[in-house]
């Protein structure tokens, strides 16, 4: 498999991974989440485990079950932790701690034995609290924009994530105060998955057939989970606004389902009542193995939309950009990392905003290529996933190293991630 991503990234970057894996081999490393479809933390998983087992090290990935309650609890505490003021009652919190530590009964001899445990979001962070014979070091990793969390919920979660050795934040705007070490990371994309690898244009003229899009048209898309902070209705009024100065466009809004999400349906719903009686809007909701129908569609489109008003970092920007597409996404969280205004693409925060944009590339289409080129070697050099896997192995030799390392600087001053 690492011959294959040596052809994408180069046989040098391939090289330094054995490296930094050498002082790791045969150690247990544990990846901890709520869910094994559906999301961008489960697609990076997916493929992040395989590579580490390949490096030599003894990777696995764990997954915690839980209810509906405890879903709409870890649902609205996401909410809260970027910043809408969701009060959770004591009943739905108490219930959180209760499926933690039963999902510690199952998993605690697995990641207590561990030399590394990685937490990812709050879902499960309340798990150490329940494995006090820990061995290794064990991470919290956040993906969501915690940069202005409601104080009570942040407040509840906080005693929990305190006696982690670390964590890690995608931008370093969102780092909390916490009293351990802090790492920035940025997520990633798989260049060789079934969502990002090359197609041809048979299948994608095949999946616009489907869809019955007219590729002979202008095409937009936003492909994200129905979410309100993707703001999926903010991305309807844009396009109305555009068309009426580009009749012929059409736009679609494809997303899938997560098993930690309960607000999707619901979000769906208020989606479809909003373009009610536009031919030329596709709402597509796909089943979670639907990987080369969106990347079909993304490849499709001639501008990829990521209007959201809240976003940890926005993978779907990342796999427009590989695809070769300007991105117009709204100005928040980790799209500003990947879209640099008027040259990868726009940052907006208003319909009317990304309405304008909208006229100026469609009307321009080599702008569209040219920003589209610069967007796909962006991501190369920045965002793909052997780049994230570098950084993991780079903060956990970090860790491994006895404070003070063996020179005269201490070693994990030395480490500069991200």
């Amino acid at each position: 498999m690492l011959e294959k991503y040596a052809q994408v990234v180069g046989q040098d970057v391939i090289d330094q991974l054995q490296q930094l894996a050498e002082p790791l081999q045969g150690m247990k490393v544990i990846h901890v989440n709520s869910t094994r479809i559906g999301g961008g933390v489960a697609e990076i998983l997916t493929k992040l485990v395989p590579l580490m087992q390949e490096l030599g090290i003894d990777a696995s990935w764990e997954v915690i079950a839980g209810d509906d309650d405890f879903f709409q609890c870890t649902k609205s505490m996401h909410n809260a932790l970027q910043g809408n003021r969701v009060d959770i009652g004591d009943s739905l919190l108490q219930h959180y701690e209760q499926i933690n530590a039963n999902n510690a009964e199952q998993l605690r001899d697995t990641l207590e034995a561990a030399s590394y445990v990685f937490i990812h979001d709050p879902q499960p962070a309340a798990l150490l609290k329940y494995c006090p014979n820990r061995q290794g070091k064990w991470l919290w990793r956040c993906h969501i924009d915690a940069s202005h969390p409601y104080r009570p919920i942040w407040r509840f979660l906080q005693p929990f994530l305190n006696s982690y050795e670390a964590s890690i934040f995608s931008l370093a705007a969102f780092a909390r105060s916490l009293p351990h070490l802090k790492y920035i990371i940025p997520p990633s994309i798989d260049p060789l998955s079934e969502k990002n690898i090359d197609i041809d244009r048979a299948e994608i003229d095949e999946v616009c057939d489907r869809f019955s899009l007219d590729r002979e048209r202008p095409i937009i898309a936003q492909i994200s989970r129905f979410d309100r902070f993707k703001d999926p209705i903010g991305v309807i009024q844009a396009y109305q606004q555009a068309k009426k100065y580009i009749p012929q466009l059409q736009l679609v809004l494809a997303g899938g389902s997560a098993t930690d999400d309960p607000e999707g349906q619901m979000v769906l719903n208020e989606v479809k009542t909003a373009a009610a009686g536009d031919a030329d809007v596709r709402i597509l909701l796909l089943p979670p193995d639907a990987h080369r129908t969106i990347n079909a569609l993304q490849r499709a489109a001639d501008i990829i939309l990521q209007k959201s008003t809240k976003e940890g970092f926005g993978l779907t920007v990342t796999e427009g950009m590989w695809k070769g597409k300007p991105v117009i996404g709204g100005d928040a969280g980790g799209i500003r990392l990947q879209v640099k205004n008027y040259h990868t693409g726009f940052l907006v925060n208003t319909p009317e905003g990304t309405a304008l944009r909208l006229r100026y590339l469609l009307k321009q289409p080599e702008k569209i290529t040219e920003m589209g080129e610069k967007a796909k070697e962006f991501v190369r050099e920045n965002f793909l996933i052997t780049r994230q896997l570098r950084e993991y192995l780079t903060l956990m030799v970090a860790l491994l190293e006895p404070e003070g390392g063996s020179g005269e600087t201490p070693f994990r001053e030395r480490i500069e991630l991200g």
